[in-house]
């Protein structure tokens, strides 16, 4: 299936995402098991990512990390 363009806010700023259906719900997911909203996660991990990694791919590396845990 193919990504789909995804709307956030990081601190202030609209931006969006191409990712696949089944990572934004887990992302979706971690955000609401975790108790904050989908842009302050977002926006952390922009923050943690780096220059040699676009965000959409961070984003599935972080849904990825979080399910892999025990």
């Amino acid at each position: 299936m193919r990504p789909k363009k995804r709307s956030l806010t990081l601190k202030g700023h609209r931006t969006s995402v191409s990712l696949e259906d089944a990572f934004w719900q887990e992302f979706c997911r971690i955000a609401a098991d975790q108790n904050r909203p989908i842009n302050d996660l977002a926006a952390e991990i922009d923050a943690d990512r780096g220059l040699h990694c676009g965000l959409a791919s961070a984003i599935r590396l972080f849904v990825l990390a979080e399910l892999k845990k025990p």
